[in-house]
């Protein structure tokens, strides 16, 4: 920016403040801020408009404008408010530094015009760009953290481990929960393997081939794969697409898939109190004797 027009704006900025402020307002009811405190907007549009002064007086320094983009990106707020505001900024910075001079000229217009779009337009490129970046890095993270828990594998007891799955499955899910399978069944030593569907709300012919998939992988390392979760809607939906799923065994709760893993590790579930009555009655017994 010309340093006339420069020394204008900073000198007035107050002014030009209290003028943005007014204007940046009529943004309150966008989707972005319309549920935010009438608190939390004020000091966020006040914390904008003292970044974008900081960024006229210390040319250069971009640590104030990263910091602002990444609180903009944790309040949940769209890229849009800072094109906005950085466009009402422009627009009431032309208009207050036109308002101090009797020039009304196209020439002087122009120059305005330009100077103001000079400064204000790095600071644009540098907010949408560090926007970006910690957008997609908020993201990337946010990928790999589902990832790791959309198919987890865990181990009940031994020999047992459960994979609960929630949502839908594609492709790329499919690849994951095999891997997941595959590494978990040799890394805990599992003899059986429940795969709990309850939280799957489509199964369709893709979803039921990467399912039997898995379990033909599963059979291959030497485990039992057991589907449980198949609710009367899913098993409908199974029979009237032909799916054949007759070479696991299937359940219609985990509960029940349980008592089968069991069963075919050798072991069953037991209530304590019939057990002790057994005893006092066979110890009663050895002593009548």
């Amino acid at each position: 920016m010309d340093e006339k027009f420069k020394r204008i704006a900073i000198d007035n900025s107050d002014t030009i403040v209290a003028m943005w402020l007014e204007e940046i307002n009529t943004l309150k009811e966008t989707n972005y801020a319309a549920t935010m405190s009438d608190e939390l907007f004020e000091s966020t549009n006040r914390e904008f408009v003292n970044v974008i002064f900081t960024s006229i007086k210390n040319q250069g320094d971009t640590q104030a404008l990263k910091d602002f983009s990444e609180k903009i990106i944790n309040l949940g707020w769209q890229l849009s408010y800072i094109t906005d505001g950085l466009q009402m900024f422009t627009r009431v910075t032309i208009d207050y530094i036109l308002r101090q001079s009797n020039q009304v000229d196209s020439s002087y217009i122009s120059e305005v015009l330009k100077s103001v779009d000079e400064w204000v337009e790095p600071i644009i490129r540098q907010l949408v760009n560090d926007y970006s970046g910690s957008w997609e890095h908020i993201v990337s993270l946010q990928r790999v953290a589902l990832q790791e828990l959309s198919a987890p594998l865990i181990p009940v007891v031994e020999g047992i481990t459960v994979m609960p799955l929630v949502g839908t499955i594609d492709t790329e899910r499919a690849k994951l929960i095999m891997e997941n399978l595959l590494e978990g069944v040799i890394k805990h030593n599992s003899e059986v393997v429940l795969i709990d569907i309850t939280g799957v709300p489509v199964v369709d012919t893709m979803v039921a081939h990467h399912i039997i998939q898995a379990a033909e992988a599963v059979r291959l390392v030497g485990a039992t794969c057991i589907l449980v979760g198949i609710r009367p809607e899913i098993a409908q939906t199974i029979v009237n697409l032909g799916i054949d799923l007759e070479k696991f065994p299937t359940k219609s709760s985990l509960k029940k898939g349980f008592t089968s893993a069991l069963e075919i590790t050798n072991r069953k579930i037991v209530n304590l109190e019939e057990k002790n009555e057994a005893i006092e009655k066979f110890i009663g017994s050895i002593h009548g004797e």
